[in-house]
């Protein structure tokens, strides 16, 4: 590296480009979509904290997946909120490394958590007379423990990654928060090996879990369809599919992110995705289990 380079400090997040009226009407609508996304996870995390009813491994694990979906919004919408209403759009380069780190950890754990969910399924209608067995509460917890800290591990190899370029320019980041390949782009030196990295991670968390999550559901439907009773077919389909609309939106939109070609999604494609996974898919999470499960109405209306 030259010793004439300036080394970065601080980048700006240029965010959404549009005019001034449409930017306050978007912090409403953010701001209404955020509320909601936290709202409705909170009240599935209280749920099954406070009713005994719920609590049980198919449960436990929603409440991860609630904890994570508020986690993930909130580490990415507060700042896009701000700077929507703010002319300095400016982020510190520290908490921008940060801010790729934290959305690193949370998405992956996601996926694993999904995951782990479908299991869980599987063993529940596949192998209903030894679920209590499989799935004990220690099996839980080690499923559980092993998604947070897998992820939180590879995201800091990502972070590594990032850690050992130099960084001297553009001072500009395209996008409404500090994701990892357009921070890729203000390093001054060559990202082979972040880009490959970040590629073999995609098929590991990404395609691989995707594989075992169609596994599983592919023997759910053929255990479904032994099933004679046809309540007992419906409730299958009912909690199943429900599932499957979690794992369709989330996996779906990651894939065609990373590993799509580069030339298939320009720019303010990217910015429409991360908002699908900044606010649809956390807000839909909750939506979709409490309308589709009867447990969770129940418990909401003896809650209520």
């Amino acid at each position: 590296m030259g010793g004439n380079q300036t080394w970065i400090t601080e980048v700006t997040l240029l965010g959404f480009q549009v005019d001034p009226a449409l930017e306050f009407f978007l912090f409403g609508l953010f701001s209404l979509l955020y509320t909601l996304t936290l709202l409705g996870n909170g009240v599935i995390l209280g749920l099954i904290c406070l009713e005994p009813r719920l609590h049980n491994p198919m449960y436990f694990f929603l409440s991860h997946l609630a904890i994570v979906d508020m986690s993930y919004a909130s580490t990415n919408v507060p700042k896009m909120l701000a700077n929507l209403v703010n002319q300095k759009r400016t982020i510190s380069f520290v908490p921008c490394i940060m801010q790729t780190f934290l959305y690193l950890a949370f998405a992956a754990t996601e996926c694993l958590i999904l995951v782990v969910m479908s299991y869980d399924r599987y063993v529940a209608i596949c192998h209903p007379l030894r679920y209590t067995v499989i799935m004990s509460w220690r099996v839980c917890m080690v499923l559980a423990i092993s998604s947070w800290v897998f992820s939180l591990f590879l995201a800091l190899v990502h972070l590594v990654l990032i850690l050992r370029l130099p960084f001297c320019g553009p001072h500009e980041i395209n996008h409404f928060f500090c994701e990892i390949l357009s921070v890729l782009k203000l390093a001054c030196a060559d990202t082979w090996l972040n880009q490959v990295v970040i590629f073999a991670a995609s098929v590991f968390i990404l395609v691989g879990p995707l594989c075992l999550v169609l596994v599983s559901y592919s023997r759910i439907l053929v255990s479904i369809l032994r099933i004679r009773s046809g309540e007992g077919r419906r409730k299958a389909f009912s909690t199943c599919s429900s599932h499957l609309c979690v794992v369709g939106l989330f996996f779906g939109s990651a894939i065609v992110m990373y590993m799509a070609p580069t030339s298939h999604h320009p720019e303010e494609r990217q910015k429409i995705l991360f908002l699908f996974y900044s606010f649809v898919n956390p807000m839909l999470n909750p939506l979709i289990y409490s309308l589709r499960n009867t447990e969770v109405k129940g418990a909401l209306r003896r809650a209520l």
